[in-house]
């Protein structure tokens, strides 16, 4: 009877768990640069005298999904999006350096590049500040070019673009990280001026995973149901008198 119990009570637990990462990347759809994020679980015996054949289901984050997402157009001059396996570098809040896929840039007030959330872009030589009134261009190669009333065009900064070669980690604020450290600039990184890359999540597949993952669950508590029934059944037969 025990058995079953720890079975079906695993098994509800890994479906809710599967159903947060599910809802969490379904509520980031629309996200600009977001990666969905994949869950994998593993068996772990439970310790301690007689739980030897008794198992738990645990959840295992095994990263995310390295697939691109659609690039679409937005005509905006401080959008890009980047190209292949290159990654935009940001200032995270603490102050460490952070990955994105997230193009989407802006001047705040004192005219330094920063991502639509107030994080720093990294530039080659710092962060990029670009003057006063100045009209601002990236090229392809994530050069920072501001051009003046008079025509003359300067060049600002360069875009830390940096390639990976193995998995990043994804942090608690969105970002990601290298497991060892600042990554090394990519010289041959590209992006894809006036553009951005959404999200590689796909709605149609992570509701019917949704679904799925439901209907497991529910399974799951009717084998809960089941085995109180049966233990019920079983304590009137050992009952005197049925009682």
């Amino acid at each position: 009877m025990d058995r079953m119990i720890y079975l079906a009570m695993s098994g509800a637990k890994a479906a809710m768990q599967r159903q947060e990462v599910l809802s969490n990347n379904l509520a980031n759809v629309s996200t600009a640069g977001f990666r969905a994020e994949l869950a994998a679980f593993r068996a772990v015996p439970v310790r301690g005298d007689g739980a030897s054949t008794r198992v738990y289901a645990l959840e295992t984050t095994v990263g995310y999904s390295t697939a691109p997402g659609a690039v679409q157009s937005t005509g905006h001059a401080l959008d890009v999006a980047p190209r292949g396996g290159a990654w935009l570098a940001v200032q995270a809040l603490d102050g460490t350096e952070a990955y994105t896929r997230a193009g989407a840039l802006d001047l705040d007030a004192e005219g330094t590049l920063v991502t639509r959330s107030g994080l720093p872009v990294v530039g080659d030589g710092g962060p990029i500040t670009v003057p006063p009134g100045a009209r601002v261009s990236i090229a392809e190669d994530g050069t920072v070019s501001a051009s003046g009333d008079d025509g003359t065009s300067t060049t600002v900064g360069r875009l830390k673009l940096v390639t990976p070669e193995g998995p990043l980690q994804r942090g608690a604020d969105g970002l990601f990280r290298a497991l060892d450290g600042e990554l090394p600039a990519d010289a041959g990184a590209r992006v894809q001026p006036g553009a951005l890359e959404g999200s590689n999540v796909s709605a149609v597949e992570t509701m019917v995973a949704m679904i799925t993952a439901a209907r497991q669950f529910e399974q799951q508590m009717k084998l809960l149901q089941t085995a109180e029934r049966q233990e019920q059944q079983a304590m009137r037969l050992l009952t005197p008198n049925g009682m």
